[in-house]
């Protein structure tokens, strides 16, 4: 069967080259390889025939190398897997690529760990500049919060300032705390929080939108500092499979948005990217959509990106009811809700993208409601609102998903590391619908993945491996954490390619490899259906293949 629907294909493009509609030889065939196509009429192939950035026809190797001629650069797989090019839903593209070059804290799993490595970190640090991003995990040392008296005895004279892995709570030095004129008398701003101690006094770790007290005094990136982090970020990214990415914003978003435009009109571009900016600039973005259109095929913008609540592991996302372990808060709201609901309703009828982050259960049952009333109000439109994270659901929520068209936009490996913890904050009751793929999947909702760099790691297999097997980071749930919503390879992966493309306005474009569609796909070292689930994390990306082009080949 298969050999037969290869045939076919292989066939109708000689046939119409024959005709002289496309005479010329491919650029490139790909073949000898276990090609999975993610396109229902034809899954498998053995080999890929591309030309101009685009697959002109997949098949059997005999056929598709039949193609070529001498100057067709042939390549053979050597029996390799082949998936469509990862895509990653939800990113902070240029803050991950200025991580790569700060202390990385991921893993500091002892408060004397912690201070060791911002020590060193401080003393590297040429004078006047930041140590910063770091991404912190309080729960690796027992859950006690940090603070600046850790690390003010190392840092006097090196402004610090870390975030925790989740960026909704970050600590700051003495210095720090100085320089943005933070102390005893500095009111919490709406949507923050600023911890104290018993005596009133600042501790140094700031929650949501109190971190901006200290964002407003962090000296502004160079031109050149944000162009070497979007290089870091684009290499880390092609090496992991990673064809294109939703970049979420967080640094400098317009003047990232005109770093991306000068990288694509010198052709510098190693993945495609689709440029969210912040939901409070929509009259903006709509001037500048106006004014510049929407981008090309390797890099678009009119999306845009808003917050309800904070996070789970700052106890800053929004419950109905209180936490457990914090039984005096439910958590914030990052904007007034009427404020938020409004730009929502503005921008969407100014025909941009909106996507709004939410992670306790009130939030997203609160922003379900706001989108419904948008569809309600019409005229009937293709929204595809984007619920960003969507963590924690009710029973009624989940179903609403798939009924409104809403986009589930989630991360499965926060998933594998929230597991080790989350019980303490929310109890076992709402903890049934906290990650619910599976759910999801069978509510009909248009469930998509990714990461969330640099708050986890921008690596689809390793977020695949999560959503399969869901075992935590611990070893602590070697049959799964919530084995229930455990969902299979093939839709994990399509979730970080086909419905990855539909949540982005470019299905049967990008997300699956068929005749007609972007040269954009990963070759990894084993077959996913192959491996035991648990094996998943260990496979490598060996070649990453971008509208055609060899963005990274594994040496």
């Amino acid at each position: 069967m298969l050999r037969k629907t290869i045939s076919v294909t292989v066939a109708a493009l000689v046939l119409q080259a024959a005709g002289g509609a496309a005479s010329a030889a491919p650029d490139a065939v790909y073949f000898n390889a276990n090609v999975w196509t993610g396109d229902a009429r034809q899954p498998k192939a053995e080999a890929i025939a591309i030309d101009d950035g685009s697959i002109v026809a997949l098949g059997s190797t005999a056929e598709v190398r039949k193609l070529a001629d001498p100057k067709t650069r042939v390549v053979d797989l050597q029996g390799a897997f082949v998936v469509p090019g990862f895509i990653d839903n939800h990113v902070h593209f240029i803050n991950g690529g200025m991580a790569l070059a700060q202390v990385d804290l991921r893993d500091a799993a002892t408060r004397a760990e912690f201070t060791k490595r911002i020590a060193q970190a401080a003393a590297k640090t040429p004078k006047g500049q930041w140590v910063k991003d770091g991404n912190w995990d309080h729960e690796l040392w027992g859950g006690e919060l940090p603070t600046r008296d850790w690390i003010d005895k190392d840092t006097a004279n090196t402004p610090v300032f870390i975030s925790r892995l989740d960026g909704h709570m970050a600590l700051a030095n003495s210095l720090v705390l100085k320089l943005a004129g933070i102390d005893e008398n500095t009111a919490d701003p709406e949507g923050g929080t600023i911890v104290r101690d018993q005596n009133g006094r600042p501790t140094g770790v700031l929650k949501d939108n109190a971190m901006n007290l200290v964002n407003q005094a962090i000296p502004p990136l160079s031109d050149q500092e944000l162009a070497d982090g979007l290089e870091r970020a684009m290499e880390h990214a092609v090496a992991r499979g990673v064809t294109q990415v939703h970049d979420m914003g967080g640094i400098e978003d317009w003047r990232v948005i005109e770093l991306y435009r000068r990288a694509r009109a010198s052709d510098k571009l190693r993945l495609r990217i689709y440029s969210f900016a912040p939901l409070a600039d929509w009259q903006k973005a709509a001037e500048y959509k106006q004014r510049n259109g929407s981008g090309d095929a390797w890099l678009r913008w009119g999306g845009l990106k808003g917050f309800v609540d904070g996070s789970l592991g700052s106890t800053t996302a929004w419950f109905h009811q209180p936490y457990d372990d914090a039984p005096n808060t439910t958590g914030l709201t990052m904007v007034d809700p009427e404020q938020l609901r409004t730009a929502i309703t503005a921008a969407s009828k100014a025909g941009l993208h909106v996507a709004v982050h939410a992670i306790g259960d009130r939030a997203n049952d609160w922003l379900l409601d706001a989108f419904e009333k948008v569809e309600q109000a019409g005229p009937k439109q293709d929204w595809r609102f984007r619920i960003e994270h969507a963590q924690h659901l009710t029973p009624a929520a989940i179903k609403r998903f798939g009924l409104l068209g809403v986009v589930p936009s989630m991360q499965p490996a926060h998933a594998i590391d929230d597991g080790r913890w989350a019980e303490k904050r929310i109890g076992a009751e709402r903890l049934k619908g906290t990650y619910a793929f599976r759910s999801l999947i069978d509510s009909g909702a248009h469930l998509t993945f990714g990461s969330d760099w640099p708050v986890a790691p921008l690596d689809p297999l390793t977020g695949i491996y999560a959503a399969v097997t869901r075992r935590t980071a611990d070893g602590a749930n070697p049959n799964g954490w919530l084995p229930q919503q455990k969902i299979t390879v093939a839709e994990a992966l399509r979730s970080y390619t086909a419905e990855n493309a539909w949540a982005g306005f470019q299905e049967g474009k990008v997300g699956v490899l068929k005749q007609g569609a972007l040269a954009d796909f990963a070759v990894l070292s084993k077959d996913l259906f192959a491996v035991p689930a648990t094996e998943i994390i260990n496979v490598k990306v060996v070649r990453t293949v971008v509208g055609g082009r060899e963005m990274y080949v594994a040496r």
